[in-house]
């Protein structure tokens, strides 16, 4: 395999950019905390509509 130039491999690198986690409001009225989607709230235990972990 042919070598890559330092200034290519930078160059492709540059588009690597680290993103936020994407973050939703627990659904849980009493709750509304962030959390990430598709996650039981660390906070109320909450997952569609029912409790799946101990509140915290």
């Amino acid at each position: 395999m042919n070598r890559k130039s330092r200034s290519r491999v930078r160059h492709r690198r540059a588009h690597w950019k680290a993103t936020a986690p994407l973050l939703v409001k627990c659904p849980n009225a009493a709750c509304g905390l962030p959390t990430p989607p598709h996650a039981a709230c660390a906070h109320c235990g909450m997952y569609k509509g029912r409790q799946v972990l101990p509140p915290s």
